[in-house]
């Protein structure tokens, strides 16, 4: 029976790859990648040559059946990847280790590259409690979930992509207050990494004026932190 390895991949720096995860992937007999693509630009980087198959949001339910075969019937390790990060965090994963730990299936998970935390620790605001809550839902329960959350004492934490940061920003203004303090974190580990700190007021203002560009973690202070 063969393991599957979660290997975290860099969010911007290659240098962030380390070097248990280069070696995993080299031994894998299969890499599951998101996109291929992206993959296939890690992989010639530290010199990989191993056979890659596209796993994403829309094809895993389709795609699973034929990995647990696969696991189940040889000693072989396949390597399961995302874009960038640790798969199963806003990332598909979730699934395919769901239904190895219920065939037996050994699952191994590397620590590595992962987008919120260096951001939640660069803030300022407090972490030692924090909710995540990835991305919000983009049409149906997204203001419901708000005013869940415009309660949560803890640190909230959130991904946005760059065109729906402004709306958001603006959004947890409205359930929130103006008043409550948050920090953008943007590129991270990336030339152009930037970290922006204040109250939401002032996040909107900022960027009603400044286009948002690259992948951005928003971190909220909790009710009356």
């Amino acid at each position: 029976m063969g393991k599957l390895h979660i290997i975290p991949t860099p969010v911007g720096n290659l240098e962030d790859m380390t070097f248990r995860a280069v070696r995993l992937l080299k031994e894998a007999g299969l890499i599951l990648a998101e996109d291929t693509r992206t993959t296939g630009i890690l992989l010639k980087h530290f010199e990989i040559q191993n056979k890659m198959q596209s796993y994403h949001k829309f094809n895993e339910h389709k795609a699973i059946a034929h990995i647990i075969d696969r696991l189940s019937h040889t000693e072989e390790n396949i390597a399961l990847v995302s874009d960038a990060g640790t798969p199963g965090i806003s990332d598909p994963g979730f699934l395919i280790v769901r239904e190895c730990v219920k065939a037996g299936i050994e699952v191994e998970c590397l620590p590595g590259a992962t987008a919120f935390v260096p951001a939640l620790v660069a803030s300022g605001i407090p972490s030692d409690r924090f909710c995540f809550e990835g991305f919000l839902p983009q049409k149906k329960g997204r203001m419901t979930r708000l005013k869940i959350l415009a309660e949560e004492p803890r640190t909230i934490v959130f991904y946005e992509s760059p065109h729906r940061v402004l709306k958001t920003l603006t959004q947890l203004t409205e359930y929130m207050g103006e008043d409550r303090y948050a920090a953008t974190c943007r590129e991270i580990s990336k030339m152009y990494e930037e970290t922006r700190r204040g109250t939401l007021k002032e996040l909107v203002s900022h960027f009603s004026v400044n286009e948002p560009r690259g992948e951005f973690v928003i971190v909220v202070s909790g009710k009356n932190d």
